[in-house]
């Protein structure tokens, strides 16, 4: 029977755990088995770990692969990937081997710049509001200077503040919209402190201002806060060949498969039950390399599908055409990352994810993962127009299926011989499990 604790978060990592597995668990013992068997024997690195976030009881542990062989901007890099998903591992490594041969990757970032507001309540003249922000405007930049100095020394910090009326949409409300540059950080920390201040002196110059009425000089602070929408910090990734160079394999036709190719991109620009898979597949890279880095995979897909949206549909992330018969296949994805801050100077397999990536710049970091995630939707699409996206995937899924059965190595062995020249299915898994066990098989 669940019940309620006070104070759970002043107890001991071990008492939180006596609390959990006494009120939850049957089998006391098996579930704190469960959750010590994850401790880092290392107790400094379990204490980091620790500290991350609160109410810590164990580790969750997620594999960490790689993909090697990508050729980006005539660079070979090896990709992390942190993901549990079978088969995106290997589908981006395929993708990054075919493409090797056909001149690699090529990404440019198109903008780097941030958003924030301080969304806020104001009840008066609309043209006292602008000419007050106006007067203001300046003071705002100048009271954020403890905070900016040393972005600035970085060549980062704000770019512009604009004051806009959303009074149609909600009665009274206006925004601070401010822009920012924050170089190799992600920079939410930097972006909120300077709004919050932009905030304060917002309120407590309007109470000088001599054109506000009393009501007009009770500006009401609703919230400052980065928003993770980023259209305008943009990267671009492509490739590109001659189409009777699209094929590595004598059972596909390259001009049948580019057109067949183009027409399912096609489809999932227009329709959005195919759009939403489409673009689920392009954030299989994308964020096992953002998570890898260290960097907010929650943040990043809210901003991506908010952008897949931003026409008014939900739409296609990746496009493609054919002209002069050359093949073209293109992404473009709003990716606020950083490769200072947070997780990455504490981490250490972020640590070692970002030197294995040649210590990218947050700009590089923004191309790299643009390239993993349209070398994600190119493995997956040439499988669904070709063999169909199952023969690949549940041959990766075999090994998940037999560890769900505890198979021994000697039948792991077996199965994934007879399973080269069948198909796999869940169902047909377990039949054979089941004949081996018994001696049919």
């Amino acid at each position: 029977m669940s019940k309620q604790i006070t104070g759970f978060s002043k107890l001991s990592k071990s008492n939180k755990i006596d609390w959990i597995v006494n009120t939850y668990f049957s089998n006391k013992e098996d579930a704190k088995n469960i959750l010590k068997q994850y401790w880092n024997s290392n107790e400094k690195l379990q204490q980091l770990h620790d500290e991350f976030i609160e109410n810590t009881i164990t580790n969750y542990y997620l594999p960490l692969g790689v993909a090697p062989n990508f050729l980006i901007n005539d660079k070979l890099h090896t990709i992390p990937m942190a993901i549990e998903e079978s088969s995106v591992v290997a589908a981006a490594s395929k993708a990054a081997k075919f493409w090797l041969d056909r001149g690699g990757f090529k990404a440019t970032v198109i903008s780097t710049t941030k958003v924030g507001h301080v969304h806020f309540i104001f009840s008066g003249n609309i043209e006292k509001l602008q000419r007050f922000f106006n007067e203001v405007k300046p003071k705002l930049i100048e009271d954020a200077k403890p905070i900016t100095k040393n972005m600035e020394k970085r060549g980062g910090g704000i770019l512009d503040i604009e004051l806009k009326d959303k009074t149609s949409a909600l009665p009274n409300y206006y925004q601070l919209h401010a822009t920012f540059e924050t170089k190799d950080a992600m920079g939410a920390n930097f972006i909120n402190s300077c709004l919050e201040q932009f905030a304060k002196t917002l309120k407590s110059e309007a109470l000088n201002f001599e054109e506000f009425s009393n009501e007009e000089k009770a500006i009401e602070i609703i919230m400052s806060i980065l928003s993770n929408y980023v259209p305008n910090c943009l990267v671009r990734a492509e490739v590109s060949c001659p189409i009777d160079k699209l094929s590595d394999s004598d059972d596909i036709d390259p001009e049948a498969f580019a057109k067949k190719f183009v027409q399912a991109v096609k489809i999932a620009e227009i329709e959005p039950y195919r759009a939403v898979t489409h673009n689920k597949g392009i954030m299989n890279g994308v964020d096992a390399v953002v998570l890898a880095t260290g960097n907010d995979f929650r943040a990043v897909e809210a901003g991506v599908h908010a952008y897949a949206s931003r026409n008014g549909n939900y739409s296609s992330l990746t496009h493609a055409k054919i002209e002069n018969s050359i093949f073209y296949f293109w992404i473009e994805l709003p990716l606020a990352l950083g490769t200072v801050g947070g997780l990455t100077g504490l981490h250490p397999l972020v640590k070692l994810s970002l030197e294995l990536l040649h210590h990218p710049s947050a700009s590089e970091l923004m191309e790299i993962v643009a390239v993993a995630g349209l070398a994600q939707n190119f493995a997956a699409l040439r499988s669904l127009t070709t063999t169909g996206i199952q023969e690949g995937h549940m041959k990766m899924h075999l090994m998940n299926i037999l560890n769900q059965f505890e198979a021994t190595d000697a039948e792991k062995n077996k199965l994934i011989e007879h399973f080269k020249t069948h198909v796999v299915t869940h169902s047909a898994v377990v039949e054979a499990i089941n004949k081996m066990r018994s001696g049919e098989f």
